[in-house]
């Protein structure tokens, strides 16, 4: 019986990798004898490097860039198995995972880092690019990314503003003689499932600002802030991102590639099943696992496990979800492909010790869907 293992990661516990392998433990305690594919995916966020290089036997570059807070990081780029492909995650260079609690302020982190790797691939030669731009700790409408590329954002002075969303309402005009020519020769595919415009109730500062650290009141200076700065992208380019959809995905980062790059924006889950070659994998298959941390209403909104079911309806394959927890609204994913939907947690127990008893857990899930499936 072949059985494909596709799940993204548990955050917090196991990644795409690591989830995958401890899937495969539990369904060969059940049935020894299962021939299984394992497929580690990812929609867009934290992952898909690995899941992308993984997948086509790639390889990764280590670069040391400034992180959010302007501190040294070192970050990386994939390369896939084309040689030809680079891979860059925003949350390598920018991401909230490299920005403790307390310091959480999106009126100074700052995407320069994700500028510097986009910098440093095009020094090492790639010109054919996916960015996964989940995970950010930023909120500076990709600002810092265009001044590491050379693009120098001026004051009424005409001097050089700093980084950060709290600088955005300095920003009186735009010289870009000296931004990175070879990226007009490049293309550019942005994994994003974020349709939010630039500024509004419904943009980025709004919506994703409060989890990056931002207050009630920061909200309100950042998004006039961005405001300034669409207000002078317009002025620029023409290009109207106020209320373009996906424009502020990952704190506005995605209207600063709407402008300045040719890039096309598309739903990261679709990306990674693309390059993963994950409908070949499905021939033959009696079923597929998937999981992630948390399976409730926003999965239907392009997350993993709606992508791999959606993959694998076409062909008629059950497909079973493992989940650290279920929220509300699991119901609508039954449309998409999904057979079921399964908690790891088999008793009362805190989310601290559900996460660090997650491989166990997780085995004994799988295991316990596994031989209801045999059954």
């Amino acid at each position: 019986m072949k059985i494909v293992i596709a799940p993204d990661s548990f955050k917090g516990s196991l990644s795409a990798v690591e989830a995958s392998s401890v899937i495969d433990k539990g369904i060969k305690k059940a049935l020894p004898s299962a021939e299984t594919v394992l497929v580690p995916v990812a929609d867009g966020g934290e992952g898909t490097m690995d899941s992308l290089v993984a997948a086509t036997n790639g390889h990764k570059v280590e670069v040391a860039v400034k992180g959010p807070l302007q501190e040294k990081v070192i970050a990386e780029y994939g390369v896939l198995g084309d040689k030809e492909t680079c891979v860059i995650e925003m949350a390598s260079a920018s991401g909230l995972i490299l920005v403790d609690k307390d310091k959480r302020n999106p009126l100074v982190t700052t995407t320069f880092g994700t500028g510097e790797l986009i910098k440093r691939a095009l020094d090492d030669g790639y010109k054919k690019f996916i960015l996964a731009i989940g995970g950010s700790a930023t909120n500076d409408g990709g600002a810092g990314m265009l001044q590491a590329l050379g693009m120098k954002l001026l004051d009424k002075k005409g001097e050089s503003i700093g980084f950060g969303g709290g600088e955005l309402d300095r920003i009186a005009s735009i010289n870009d003689e000296q931004f990175d020519s070879r990226i007009s020769s490049c293309t550019f595919l942005i994994a994003s499932d974020v349709q939010n415009p630039f500024i509004g109730l419904n943009g980025a500062s709004h919506v994703f600002g409060p989890q990056k650290g931002a207050t009630p009141e920061m909200v309100e200076q950042l998004d006039r802030n961005l405001a300034n700065w669409a207000d002078v992208i317009e002025k620029k380019t023409s290009i109207r991102l106020h209320d373009e959809p996906g424009a502020g995905a990952a704190g506005g980062i995605g209207g600063a590639f709407q402008a300045f790059f040719p890039a096309k924006m598309q739903r990261g889950i679709d990306i990674v099943i693309q390059y993963t070659g994950f409908e070949g994998k499905l021939e033959g298959a009696s079923c597929v696992f998937t999981g992630e941390g948390q399976c409730d209403y926003q999965t239907a909104s392009g997350k993993t496990p709606m992508g791999v079911a959606e993959a694998a309806k076409k062909y008629d394959i059950p497909v079973f979800v493992l989940s650290g927890s279920i929220g509300k609204g699991i119901e609508e994913l039954y449309q998409y492909g999904i057979t079921s939907v399964h908690s790891l947690v088999n008793g009362p127990m805190s989310l601290d010790e559900a996460m660090s008893k997650s491989h166990d857990l997780l085995e004994s899930a799988a295991e316990r869907v596994m031989r209801t499936f045999i059954a």
